[in-house]
């Protein structure tokens, strides 16, 4: 879908790198820059397959490599010159790192004015924080996020996911990018996206921050429908595994009552001040029954009614095995490699899975190559360290 697309990925880390590969996935010939003296970290991660981790692996597949000393001067014209051949510029640097190294937006518009240059860093290009670190963490705590995310008189919950970083900078990234280039196919101008995880992730308060702006109802922890305030919440079970109940509807609150015997509950469904009795009903009624139990009887219920998997139960779940959400991608060590599937489903485009993500710069003399640098310039470069293969 995008193969006539080239993006060049200067960036680190999860942001970036998911953005890009949601691009490869799609068909867009992606060039990772990595550095050669500073080591991408989530490489380092456990568990590692080969030359890196797995996350590395699943993060960079169908990604050309290549490593570049971005200190040396001859590792930014090298840069320049992949420019004048690519659309997007995707980066994750620190406002104004890109332009002290020479290759921010103006420097590499002036080479190729039709450049699409995507930063995505934590606080944004401009702002009292634009210049201050950050981590997932950090983004959703001033974004208000992690404020109402919790139980009451308890401390926020670090989350499983990046939730800023994936939905918040990865995902407008490539909404950005899409955009800037469905407009430079009207227009034939580039020009610069910036993504700040913070905004984004502030911009997720979809429901809480309509009504906090609008009508000054500011959520806090169990305060509102979604957030632990009624009995839309988590049920244990007999043998300590946990059931999520999503019975809002009146149907399906009223199927839920029935089958756990409650039917005294039916008028109070939609009464605030009966939220307590609900949950605590509820409570009780699901540790009469383990687990598999009660799995049994909601596989062929519709009533909202869900297991909480762990993550390798959710990998062999039917609906997930269904939709393609296990994928075999090829690897250079071990044949095949099981990795998440793309979401984005298409009625005329499948994705191809070219490969794992694998040593870094493994695609160095090629790319120099077919820039036209002769075997003994690389060769001159390698030795002085400016590209590493």
């Amino acid at each position: 879908m995008l193969s006539d697309v080239k993006v060049l990925d200067l960036s680190t880390l999860l942001p970036g790198p998911y953005a890009s590969m949601v691009l490869a996935d799609l068909g867009a010939q992606v060039l990772r820059v990595e550095s050669p003296t500073r080591v991408d970290l989530v490489r380092e991660m456990a568990p590692q397959i080969g030359d890196s981790s797995a996350a590395h692996q699943y993060l960079n597949r169908s990604k050309k490599s290549i490593a570049l000393d971005l200190k040396q001067p001859e590792a930014i014209e090298i840069i320049k010159a992949l420019v004048k051949e690519y659309d997007v510029v995707l980066e994750q640097f620190r406002p104004g790192v890109m332009d002290r190294l020479g290759i921010g937006y103006e420097a590499l518009k002036a080479i190729n004015p039709k450049i699409i240059f995507c930063a995505i860093t934590g606080y944004g290009q401009t702002g009292p924080y634009k210049d201050r670190a950050g981590h997932d963490l950090n983004y959703l705590a001033i974004a208000g996020i992690s404020s109402y995310s919790k139980r009451k008189k308890q401390a926020p919950i670090p989350q499983g996911i990046q939730i800023a970083d994936v939905a918040g900078g990865s995902l407008h990234g490539v909404i950005g990018i899409l955009t800037a280039l469905h407009h430079r196919q009207r227009t034939g101008e580039g020009q610069l996206i910036d993504i700040s995880m913070t905004d984004c992730a502030f911009a997720l308060n979809a429901m809480s921050g309509a009504g906090t702006l609008a009508g000054n109802d500011v959520p806090t922890a169990e305060s509102h429908l979604l957030n632990g305030g009624t009995f839309y919440d988590y049920y244990q079970t007999s043998d300590g595994r946990y059931l999520s109940v999503g019975s809002l509807e009146p149907k399906f609150f009223s199927g839920l009552c029935q089958l756990l015997d409650l039917d005294h509950l039916l008028p109070l469904a939609n009464k605030a001040s009966a939220q307590q009795q609900i949950k605590e009903s509820f409570t009780q009624s699901f540790k009469q029954k383990t687990y598999a139990q009660w799995q049994a009887i909601f596989i062929s219920l519709d009533l909202c009614v869900e297991p909480v998997l762990n993550l390798k139960e959710a990998s062999e779940h039917p609906q997930i095995v269904a939709r393609n959400m296990i994928v075999d991608v090829p690897h250079p060590k071990t044949g095949m490699q099981k990795q998440l599937g793309c979401p984005i489903k298409f009625s005329i485009y499948q994705t191809d899975y070219q490969r794992a993500g694998g040593k870094i710069g493994v695609d160095g003399k090629q790319i120099l190559t077919q820039l036209g640098f002769s075997n003994s310039r690389i060769t001159a470069l390698e030795k002085n360290g400016v590209v590493t293969f």
